[in-house]
């Protein structure tokens, strides 16, 4: 593995310099506005791919390189760096550093884990459950952050009263209830009658020698280096990955849950901006049921890999054993040592319900919402305006709100949009959508299907926002240049662009659990491939039933251009 790192930071330095090199015969030779974004869009690609510098630097190419090729000025390439992304971004990580700061987090998943059935199965669904509605309103990564530490206090306490069971059970057989105890006293006055008919015959006792001391039992070696038995070390693999499975789940379910979904709402305000069927509350209605069904199904998958497949068990089963009696028992104390609830988390619990509510009832889509009393320039301006009064009620300060600002991920999804209205300018999405119209003789959802299956595969090895970057230019003409809702085609993208399961460095969730050293990377190889087919079949199932009629996916819509024929 060493020498793998060494290798590749070697490597580092020739991407660096050979791919621009590599491509330059394509603006050289063509001469086209096309080719010269082409240029830029494949040079960013490849940078994005194999991070060989840094994201946020890579998103700063089109500020230099898009005058330089005179396809857009400075001026316009600056301001498309600041979009209203950029403001709500903003309002939700104000009420992620407070809920952080002030350990509300750790109240909700402590409350929604406690109660219930504590055996394995319950507490793997329980933990998912709790992960995946902190990411709805946090970031994945923190969510994780947040839940992984009380899943290990968790299984340290499941695996020591595993241990003290077992010495429990020993100490049993030793006690008045062995039945081999029961004969001691039998043998004993058989001895001592013995011993009496001999003195009365002149028969001279044998010196005794003193017993040897029984050498203690040595402890049954341990399963892999740490665990007592294979069913504990299973036990761990399996909570550990419905941690991590899980928060990327949960931030399916809003616009705000990850990163992905806001450049995917963000592109589609920029570029069509007539389009009002993307909101909050559409949104949450059309994942939801996609969030649920993934839960339960990644659930049973998971329980049948590693706690085998007696769900009656896990389920219905209503005596605790000892283990389950001190997970409960850890679990209590950890909720009880947070003591009453501060009003710093009242006032975080307020703000957080309220922006909820503000979120869903802005455009809700069945009825006007509150943003038609207002301009269109106050879209996000109350919303962040709102939270950001947790700064003046003294919830959280600058260093805090610094600290959880996620300033890559801002300069990246301006790049985005940079290299988004690059490639609409030089006409390269045009070229690109009439170079794939050929796929419009394919039925729609299989071009949906090889669409998604290309980015959920590409996104194990690049980051998630890189990715849809990537792919939101190409995709949007391609739907319009064949004839189809462009929502039909980029909503199921959108959303595989999060199912990377498969590798620790697919995503910081990933990564997060694997440094526990429970796991190995064939391990999440083995449970994340079966996740991935799960989430792409599911997101296939919402396209084709519940999602078609709420969003109107089955018509070409006005606020698309008309480029082809239309109609899914």
């Amino acid at each position: 593995m060493k020498r793998l790192r060494c290798s590749w930071s070697s490597l580092k330095p020739l991407i660096i310099v050979c791919t621009p090199l590599a491509l330059l015969p394509l603006p050289l030779v063509i001469r086209k506005k096309e080719a010269e974004c082409a240029y830029i869009l494949i040079l960013m690609a490849v940078y994005w791919m194999t991070e060989v510098i840094p994201l946020s630097v890579t998103a700063l190419l089109p500020a230099l390189l898009f005058p330089l090729f005179g396809i857009m000025k400075s001026s316009r390439v600056a301001s498309v760096y600041f979009k209203d992304f950029h403001l709500l971004l903003l309002g939700v990580i104000c009420l992620a550093t407070s809920i952080e700061k002030w350990g509300l987090h750790r109240r909700i998943a402590l409350r929604l884990v406690t109660g219930l059935g504590v055996n394995p199965g319950m507490l793997m669904l329980r933990f998912m459950v709790g992960c995946a509605f902190l990411s709805m309103w946090l970031s994945n990564t923190s969510a994780v952050a947040m839940v992984m530490p009380i899943v290990e206090a968790v299984i340290q306490q499941v695996l020591n009263a595993s241990e003290q069971a077992s010495k429990d059970h020993k100490g049993a057989l030793n006690g008045i209830s062995n039945p081999s105890l029961q004969l001691e006293d039998i043998e004993a006055q058989y001895d001592q009658s013995e011993k009496i008919k001999s003195i009365e015959a002149g028969i001279t006792e044998p010196v005794q020698t003193a017993p040897e001391p029984e050498e203690p039992e040595a402890p049954p070696p341990l399963y892999n280096g740490k665990y007592r038995t294979r069913e504990d070390h299973m036990m761990c693999k399996g909570l550990s990955l419905c941690i991590a499975y899980s928060s990327s789940i949960g931030g399916l379910t809003t616009l705000s849950g990850t990163s992905t979904n806001l450049i995917f709402a963000e592109y589609i305000y920029q570029y069509y901006p007539e389009c009002s069927i993307i909101n909050f509350g559409n949104w949450f209605v059309l994942c939801l049921p996609i969030c649920i069904i993934m839960l339960i199904l990644s659930w049973i998958f998971l329980h049948w890999m590693y706690l085998g497949s007696n769900f009656r068990a896990s389920l219905c089963s209503r005596q605790q054993s000892e283990k389950e009696k001190h997970t409960a028992k850890v679990l209590q104390d950890q909720y009880n040592s947070l003591g009453p609830i501060s009003w710093q988390e009242i006032i975080t619990m307020i703000i957080f319900i309220l922006m909820a509510i503000l979120w869903f009832t802005r455009n809700p889509g069945f009825m006007p919402g509150w943003s038609s009393l207002f301009p269109e320039a106050l879209r996000y301006g109350l919303l962040i305006s709102f939270a950001h009064y947790q700064l003046f009620l003294a919830l959280i300060t600058w260093k805090d709100f610094q600290a959880c600002m996620p300033w890559e991920i801002s300069l990246l999804v301006g790049g985005g949009f940079a290299l988004a209205e690059g490639t609409k300018i030089s006409g390269l999405s045009t070229w690109v959508a009439e170079l794939l119209t050929p796929l419009g003789s394919l039925p729609p959802l299989a071009t949906v299907t090889i669409a998604c299956l290309i980015v959920t595969s590409i996104t194990e090895v690049a980051s998630n926002a890189a990715t849809m970057t990537i792919f939101l230019p190409i995709l949007a003409p391609l739907a319009e240049a064949i004839g189809v809702n462009p929502l039909y085609m980029l909503i199921p993208t959108a959303l595989c662009v999060s199912f990377s399961f498969l590798l620790p460095v697919s995503n910081p969730p990933n990564a997060i659990v694997f440094t526990y050293g429970h796991l190995t990377s064939m391990d999440m190889v083995k449970a994340g491939l079966g996740v991935n087919i799960i989430g792409v079949l599911t997101v296939l199932l919402a396209l084709t039933t519940w999602g078609t009629p709420l969003l109107n996916l089955d018509t070409y819509p006005d606020w698309a251009p008309v480029v082809n024929g239309t109609g899914v």
